[in-house]
């Protein structure tokens, strides 16, 4: 199966669970609840600007293309080891039926760590972003290849409304026009949604063409930190890393040694 045609099937699953979603609670009941939320307003282009590291450590147990990375993985242990590791930003699955993630854990991490969260997920609708601001999340994941730009621009406003930030994924020059003034962060996804091969390269070929002042983030393919050094010197101000850091035996420990191996080489710089 192509990934284009998988990206496709996450799709239509994801519209047939958040349909079986409002019958168990509407979107009204859903809307009421929020009214109630008072989780700690915290802001993850600002953490990212700060950050002299940019790492946005991602909890994840499982991808399509791989299948489990780490079946077991708790966000009870793993979690807080990331923030006391020095991520800058925690970035929580939540799609249960691809990469085994919950809304629980994202509200388990958020009960946990005082550092910016980021709900990822393939949102299709309001209803999502209602349940990542009462779940605990600070920004959503808004993907331009599963959205048409009408309902992006729909969700983006909604968000905002809510007070999440967005971190806007493009793929390809063809979405650059998804970019608008009012966009938090910028991330580029070194994924090829036909094949699956990432490459590193697409962020330094779509960073050339984004405005200057955007905040961007890679994603995907990121391992060795001096990729990060390179990608820092054109502009680049957040680097989401999941899997080099999920499939060691400690997370938490991965990614401190990292950031220590990251840090004492931009020192030389």
């Amino acid at each position: 199966m192509k990934a284009k045609d998988i990206l496709d099937e996450i799709i239509a699953n994801k519209r047939f669970e958040v349909d079986y979603q409002k019958k168990i609670l509407s979107p009204e009941q859903l809307m009421d609840t929020v009214s109630g939320v008072n989780n700690p307003k915290l802001s993850m282009r600002e953490a990212l600007l700060r950050s002299d590291t940019g790492i946005i450590a991602e909890f994840k147990r499982k991808s399509p293309s791989k299948g489990f990375i780490k079946e077991n993985a708790v966000a009870e242990e793993i979690v807080p080891a990331y923030e006391k590791a020095g991520a800058a930003a925690l970035s929580i699955l939540t799609d249960e039926v691809y990469f085994a993630g919950t809304l629980k854990d994202l509200r388990t991490a958020r009960s946990l760590v005082h550092i910016p969260i980021i709900r990822k997920d393939f949102i299709i609708d309001e209803y999502q972003l209602y349940q990542a601001k009462i779940v605990g999340a600070n920004a959503v994941l808004l993907i331009a290849a599963a959205l048409p730009l009408e309902e992006y621009k729909s969700s983006l406003a909604k968000a905002h409304e809510l007070d999440l930030e967005v971190l806007l994924e493009i793929h390809s020059e063809k979405e650059l026009e998804y970019i608008t003034e009012d966009i938090d962060m910028i991330g580029i996804n070194n994924r090829n949604l036909g094949t699956f091969h990432t490459d590193v390269e697409n962020s330094f070929r779509l960073a050339m063409q984004l405005p200057s002042d955007s905040v961007l983030v890679s994603e995907s393919g990121i391992s060795d930190y001096q990729t990060i050094i390179r990608l820092r010197k054109e502009g680049f101000k957040g680097f989401l890393i999941g899997e080099s850091f999920m499939k060691s035996e400690n997370p938490g420990k991965e990614l401190e040694m990292y950031i220590q191996s990251l840090k004492k080489s931009l020192s030389k710089e």
